[in-house]
């Protein structure tokens, strides 16, 4: 067997050995959920184990990161393993917080106990002196993109400049000692599979929206007001009517709520809030889908007379797999679980912030099969704390071991092939644009914009 595989063979040993420390750093965040930004006791929890393991790390990124650096025998690439620190909110989850009714309903427990795992294998394994370049484990806050008028405040107050984590972190400079990355999702796909692969993600812009109308006696002199919740209302029947005309390959997903819906029964409505996400496959469809709602907003304003506040804030780009990296990490996959145990999904509809770091360095999203119940809902469990827990540790060590082996002679032929598609200052230029508050009057027909990125 060659030295490589040996390292292979005792990283897997060592991740075995320490299931069970694994296992109960996932489980203790399962129990202990928190909102994004606010991780303070998923954050400590990281940092006590990679003190425990001796690793030096910096904390309080963007918050609440938590950065891990395993240095290498000789100088190289840095490789980044991520795994994600927040919850969000499922309330009528078993395990939800019962305060702020914050629920690991999609798997970021597992996330940060695969990142742990892998970094424990790798450090008691020895790895770092058989290989050329470093290893930064990252615990990134923030990846779901919920409580925005509070992460609104912290980008007024100075403390953020983004609203997600991934971004922020990008912003403030931590990923600029970074080359690739790494990081793997849990799913809950009703197969016997193990690892699953997808080629694409959907991007979005975060929208929050405001109809201000004018308050009078509902019962007595309704006349006397502008309904500012009948404006809504037909703002939704305009973007209902809006997506015949999405084309099906762009996959497009427009889906307001409304957070406030007036003061009291007795009282025409007169500030009327929603918030949705704008979703799309490309930049372009995203930029599309985000005119023609801003088209029915107007509209429905200018329907009833009244005033509407459209709040457009910069959300994830689409996540842009990197095929060479991902065949590193497929063949490993492949040796471990079996080549039957792997398939592909296609495109994905939802939206994460790693799309942002797949847009200026190479990085894959792979996922692994250790959940049952859907995605964000009160069904959501851990099944299997090996798909969950132990299969990202592996793949994730074994990838790593691929990459900066030798000379880190695969990491560098990516590095030399790679062109990003942004390069950071473009990503930052990208973000700042699409920072927008346009106040439309419905009676006038004016409009007034605002371009004005968020914080420091």
């Amino acid at each position: 067997m060659e030295k490589r595989e040996l390292l292979k063979k005792r990283v897997n040993e060592e991740i075995d050995s320490q299931r069970r420390k694994i296992e109960e750093i996932g489980d203790k965040i399962l129990a202990h959920p928190e909102l994004g930004f606010k991780e303070f006791e998923t954050a400590k929890t990281v940092a006590q184990v990679m003190g425990e393991f001796g690793l030096p790390y910096e904390s309080g990124l963007g918050i609440t990161g938590v950065k891990g650096i395993l240095k290498g025998k000789n100088p190289g690439p840095t490789v980044a393993l991520l795994g994600e620190l927040d919850a969000l909110v499922v309330g009528d989850h078993p395990q939800a917080d019962p305060q702020t009714h914050a629920a690991h309903a999609c798997g970021h427990n597992a996330q940060i106990a695969g990142l742990m795992g892998a970094m424990i294998g790798l450090v008691k394994a020895g790895a770092a002196e058989e290989l050329c370049g470093n290893v930064v484990f990252f615990a990134v806050p923030a990846e779901e993109y919920v409580e925005v008028e509070y992460r609104s405040k912290l980008a007024l107050e100075g403390k953020l400049s983004y609203l997600g984590g991934k971004p922020e972190l990008v912003k403030r400079g931590h990923f600029d000692d970074v080359d690739m990355a790494v990081m793997i999702h849990t799913h809950s796909r009703p197969s016997d599979k193990t690892v699953l692969f997808s080629s694409s993600s959907n991007g979005c812009l975060v929208k929050m929206i405001k109809f201000l109308g004018r308050a009078a006696h509902a019962g007595a002199a309704p006349h006397m007001g502008v309904n500012a919740l009948n404006a809504a209302h037909l703002a939704l029947a305009a973007i209902h009517a809006q997506r015949e005309t999405f084309k099906d390959e762009d996959t497009v997903r427009i889906h307001p709520i409304i957070t406030k819906g007036g003061e009291l029964v007795n009282v025409v409505p007169s500030d009327v809030r929603m918030e949705t996400f704008v979703r799309a496959k490309t930049l372009e469809a995203i930029v599309d889908a985000n005119a023609k709602l801003d088209r029915s907003l107007r509209a429905a304003a200018m329907a009833v007379g009244a005033k509407v506040e459209i709040k457009t804030f910069p959300g994830y780009l689409p996540i842009t797999q990197h095929h060479e990296l991902e065949e590193v990490f497929r063949s490993n996959s492949y040796m471990r679980y079996g080549e039957d145990q792997c398939l592909d999904l296609g495109h994905q509809t939802g939206s994460t912030d790693f799309g942002d770091i797949s847009h200026i360095m190479p990085g894959i999203h792979p996922f692994t099969v250790g959940a049952s119940g859907g995605h964000h809902s009160k069904d959501w469990r851990i099944s299997d704390t090996e798909g969950a827990y132990l299969a990202p540790a592996r793949l994730m060590a074994l990838t790593v071991i691929d990459l900066l082996w030798g000379d880190a002679d695969k990491a560098k032929e990516i590095l030399h092939k790679h062109k990003p598609a942004l390069t950071k200052e473009e990503y930052l230029s990208f973000m700042d644009e699409n920072f927008k508050t346009e106040i439309y009057d419905g009676q006038s027909g004016k409009s007034e914009e605002i371009l004005k990125p968020q914080g420091g």
